[in-house]
């Protein structure tokens, strides 16, 4: 007979050393953690909103000083600079932020000093993240030239401020000054559209009313198409102003402020639709497709 070597589950002294019951003493595994997801909207948004809530429990804090500084037109205005700088540095660089508020204050005063100009009272201009800025008008302009001046001032001067920055770059080769009057002619010729509240809404006004609705199914459309807050903002308001104005455009009032002499119209159109030619050859012309590369 030959003799067999029992077979030994190698498994048998590893369950013996189990024991059956773990005492409560014993080092038990921990649950495994998992990382949480970082960033999303949600994130986003509170970035976006931190600084805003901060400013806003200063201002209920010391309102008395934050109404006096509002007063004095030169620290409202620098305090909501600087408000929209530290809102823009959460999405951009923080000197892109800074040059992109001062090319929106250059477009603003554009305004400013064709409304003192045309001897209307106005506030300084105002700035609100994500919004841009706006100059309040006391009183409106006495007709409907006069309201297309104004308008056609903010893109003028903020077109040469865009130039400026492209002058700039072209001077020291810094990437961040092409990129600024990149954004700047975009940012002029946004506002060149032809509806209200927009600077092309009022310089159209001067030519032809057929041009809001023009504007106004333009912007609807971007809006279907490409879903965005402040555009379904500019066109819920666009569309309350060119009602109310449309609605008073046969009375004798609106038919003496949108009465303009045919010359005059012309001179309205050749600035109008010549701004639009030289912001569109301006994006051309700073448009790069792979930023990175200016880096090298």
């Amino acid at each position: 007979m030959m003799d067999r070597t029992p077979y030994r589950d190698p498994f048998d002294e590893d369950r013996a050393r189990e024991p059956v019951f773990r005492s409560d003493l014993e080092e038990r595994r921990s649950a495994p953690q998992y990382p949480r997801l970082q960033g999303g909207p949600w994130s986003l948004l509170k970035r976006l909103l931190a600084p805003l809530a901060a400013v806003g429990v200063l201002l209920v804090k010391f309102k008395g000083l934050a109404l006096l500084a509002l007063k004095a037109k030169f620290i409202g205005t620098a305090l909501t600079m600087v408000v929209s700088v530290g809102a823009y540095a959460l999405l951009f660089p923080i000197w892109f932020a800074v040059g992109f508020v001062v090319l929106i204050w250059v477009h603003e005063m554009g305004h400013v000093l064709q409304l003192r100009r045309e001897g209307i009272p106005a506030s300084a201009p105002m700035f609100i993240p994500f919004l841009g800025a706006l100059v309040t008008m006391k009183q409106m302009p006495k007709n409907a030239l006069a309201e297309a001046r104004v308008g056609l001032a903010g893109p003028v001067l903020g077109s040469l401020g865009a130039i400026g920055a492209w002058g700039i770059y072209e001077l020291t080769q810094e990437p961040l000054f092409l990129g600024l009057a990149y954004v700047g002619f975009f940012l002029n010729l946004f506002n060149l559209l032809p509806m209200l509240p927009l600077d092309g809404g009022r310089a159209v006004g001067a030519l032809s009313p057929v041009f809001w609705f023009v504007g106004i199914a333009g912007l609807v459309a971007l809006v279907v198409v490409s879903p965005n807050p402040i555009l379904i903002l500019i066109a819920l308001l666009g569309g309350m102003e060119l009602w109310r104005r449309w609605r008073a455009r046969n009375t004798p009032e609106g038919q003496a402020y949108y009465k303009v002499e045919p010359k005059h119209r012309v001179l309205v159109a050749l600035a109008y639709f010549g701004l639009i030619a030289v912001l569109t050859a301006g994006m051309a012309a700073t448009f790069v497709a792979d930023p990175a590369a200016l880096q090298a």
